[in-house]
């Protein structure tokens, strides 16, 4: 995992500072991720976190581990469809994270409060709601 209890917000921090202060080629800032995608993208693993937190400590079930598969497929197809989503995964590292993830439950619900922290910076840091 490339994020640990320790450093998740703080890198959660770094990977937003990141995210706002992208330029295009010709130093022009590009527009961050908006607050409502980012918080779709929040939802989604948040659905599975509260069926992970009810399993034993471990290894999650095969069910939850297709759906963590498939929320993956959704990340990659939400940054295939706009660019300040590929920008935002790219810059929080997200499916590097997610691939840490294992089926691992500890794994899991790092990823989810890695992701709470990103939208929580975001927000702090002047994301638009629009």
């Amino acid at each position: 995992m490339i994020i640990t209890e320790k450093d998740y917000v703080d890198k959660a921090e770094a990977a937003i500072r990141s995210h706002k202060s992208r330029k295009d080629r010709r130093n022009k800032p590009i527009a961050m991720v908006t607050t409502s995608k980012i918080r779709n993208l929040l939802a989604m693993a948040s659905d599975i976190c509260a069926e992970v937190q009810g399993q034993k400590e471990g290894q999650l079930s095969d069910e939850l581990c297709g759906r963590i598969d498939y929320l993956k497929v959704r990340f990659l197809y939400e940054a295939g469809r706009e660019d300040t989503v590929k920008n935002f995964v790219e810059d929080a590292h997200i499916l590097e994270c997610m691939n840490g993830i294992k089926g691992d439950k500890k794994n899991f619900i790092l990823f989810s409060r890695y992701m709470e922290a990103l939208v929580a910076y975001h927000k702090f840091l002047g994301g638009r709601d629009y």
